[in-house]
């Protein structure tokens, strides 16, 4: 007879938990692994809330296993550490973003690509190496092999920061290597939500010219005044459209609902980069004639491994980077997933957990 949640590991641990695909989410006690040799336990302090959750606890994408303990965002700090474990101590600020684990000899992890490992271990909604299930970090606690955990930079600010382990990670990994990063080139920024707010911040960061293209206008003086985009292309204006097709050298495309392609190639120069880092639930329509005769490029990109993650940390600490968010309570999480799917939030939803996660 298998071991209930609670019962699986030696110690107890208590977060909140979708049970079913209503996506309701409420208190669930189950238990964590003893920190072993090469692990570090983290009291988790603020954990953001990623559009990936939402589609998790209602099960949109097909493969949720309940319960789940959403949460791949996550901050903290180390109260335990193994007699192995070199990069970090008792004290230290420390976050965990989408995996766990991985393989650690395939050609992916021997690259610092973990996160593309075919035995890839998510932070959540995952499996452990002994069968178990794995829960993230709308809890109390976590227990993280040392390699996947990452230095969270004393100038960075834990609760605004804590979306960069998802969000800041998905649109930096393929700025970095699509080589959208150089100085006074165009970059086109689709949607402007929990991913492309961020994006904005990196690619000015990186000196771009950075427009923001949004099929809602009213997003237009925040994208501007609050954020710093250079300029802002609403998708319904015809005219406006027209007038920037070819323009931009770069678009990085964090839409995460079913929307046409052919516009946003249409606005890209001649080699121009069209990069999708948004997962709609549908496939989306790739025409191929403005490929061909723009010599334009669609690509994916999927986080990033644990050494980029470090080092887009320590790039945004330099540059002043962090999410733009709304502080919740645990005992909000219901309340803020409708909004979220409303896609009503500017821009990131943050738990804070020690202050407002109790049984």
């Amino acid at each position: 007879m298998s071991k209930s949640a609670e019962e699986e590991h030696p110690q107890k641990a208590f977060g909140w938990a979708a049970r079913d695909n209503s996506g309701t989410l409420s208190p669930f006690h189950f238990s964590r692994r003893d920190n072993g040799e090469d692990d570090v336990t983290l009291k988790i302090l603020y954990c953001g809330v990623c559009h990936s959750d939402l589609h998790t606890v209602r099960n949109d994408w097909g493969f949720t296993g309940y319960p789940v303990v959403p949460g791949h965002e996550i901050v903290g700090v180390a109260t335990k550490v193994g007699n192995s474990v070199t990069k970090f101590k008792v004290g230290d600020r420390v976050g965990v973003g989408v995996m766990v684990g991985s393989c650690k000899t395939c050609e992916c992890c021997q690259q610092d690509l973990e996160n593309y490992c075919p035995h890839i271990i998510f932070t959540y909604n995952s499996h452990n190496p002994d069968g178990t299930r794995n829960y993230g970090g709308y809890s109390d606690m976590i227990v993280v092999d040392q390699r996947y955990v990452l230095r969270f930079p004393d100038k960075l600010p834990l609760d605004a920061g804590a979306p960069l382990l998802c969000a800041g990670i998905t649109v930096y990994s393929p700025m970095k290597y699509y080589g959208m990063t150089e100085a006074g080139k165009h970059l086109g920024v689709a949607g402007l939500g929990g991913l492309g707010h961020v994006a904005v911040k990196i690619g000015k960061a990186f000196g771009l010219k950075v427009t923001v293209i949004s099929s809602s206008l009213k997003k237009e003086s925040e994208a501007i005044d609050r954020l710093g985009a250079d300029s802002f292309l609403v998708t319904s204006d015809p005219a406006k459209m027209k007038s920037a097709i070819g323009t931009m050298d770069y678009i990085i495309d964090t839409v995460s609902a079913v929307h046409p392609l052919l516009p946003l190639l249409s606005l890209l120069k001649v080699n121009g980069k069209l990069v999708t880092v948004g997962l709609p639930d549908k496939p989306l329509e790739l025409p191929i004639f403005p490929l061909v005769l723009g010599r334009k490029l669609v690509g994916g990109s999927d986080v990033g491994g644990m050494k980029e993650t470090q080092e887009m940390l320590d790039f945004c600490a330099k540059h002043n980077i962090a999410a733009d968010i709304e502080l919740i309570r645990m005992n909000d999480i219901n309340t803020a997933m409708e909004r979220l799917a409303k896609s009503d939030v500017r821009y990131r939803f943050v738990i804070d957990v020690a202050n407002s996660l109790s049984q």
